[in-house]
């Protein structure tokens, strides 16, 4: 039974994680995740729900909210000594103040200098230009292949999704992309590309995608879905 006699307000404090709601349109029942990443919950629910109803019923679920908290893996943050994947190979930041400041890949270390507070800034920041410089590559070469071209590519961070491609042309990639191996990062690539040609998820979109990437597109499927959660944990504090 939905909680009842409570504000809106009164309702969202109680949970003990931030909630994040998006009505849907075609939704017919009230659906919520927890996102380990980001350590918050997404609820899906019909277009006409009332925030509060919703958080009411966010609220009942409490017991397996707890559930989700107790079996959630802490986040990796970027610190002195930490093992983090690059390109799918471990690599362990290695820190000393009198090292320079630009974070260098040394065989099996990323080594960073300057004050400690900024060590996680700095090894995020070039990892960025990293995915951008190689990713980038990437797309022209399976937008080549494909006889199209990107307006523009960029890099973020988004919490859902690995990359995105308008209809003007432009791809954003999710920097987390460097971490993994080359074939599961070149996977999104050559799906967002496609995009530049099929802005749908269509035979021809799939016959593309398959072109472009090639065989074994079902494992790496499989394996982005694998390692996704703790690639979004890498670098989060």
């Amino acid at each position: 039974m939905w909680s009842k006699g409570r504000s809106e307000a009164e309702l969202q404090a109680s949970l003990p994680v931030p909630i994040e709601i998006r009505p849907i349109r075609r939704a017919r029942r009230l659906r919520l995740r927890f996102d380990e990443a980001s350590g918050s919950l997404r609820l899906t629910c019909p277009w006409r729900t009332s925030r509060r109803a919703a958080l009411a019923w966010a609220l009942d679920q409490r017991d397996w909210i707890d559930a989700q908290l107790a079996r959630a893996v802490p986040p990796e943050p970027f610190a002195p000594g930490a093992l983090i994947p690059l390109d799918g190979r471990d690599a362990r930041i290695v820190w000393s103040e009198t090292m320079p400041r630009t974070p260098l890949l040394v065989g099996d270390e990323l080594r960073c200098g300057g004050p400690q507070a900024g060590l996680a800034r700095r090894v995020e920041a070039f990892l960025k230009g990293r995915a951008l410089e190689t990713m980038s590559r990437e797309v022209a070469e399976y937008a080549a292949a494909a006889g199209v071209s990107a307006r523009s590519v960029s890099v973020g961070d988004a919490a859902t999704r690995w990359g995105s491609c308008s209809s003007q042309g432009r791809i954003r990639l999710s920097w987390r992309r460097i971490l993994a191996p080359p074939e599961v990062r070149r996977y999104v690539v050559a799906h967002e590309v496609a995009h530049l040609k099929h802005l749908h998820h269509g035979p021809e979109f799939k016959s593309l995608e398959a072109r472009l990437f090639g065989p074994a597109l079902a494992q790496t499927k499989a394996e982005l879905r694998r390692i996704g959660p703790r690639l979004r944990r890498i670098g989060r504090r």
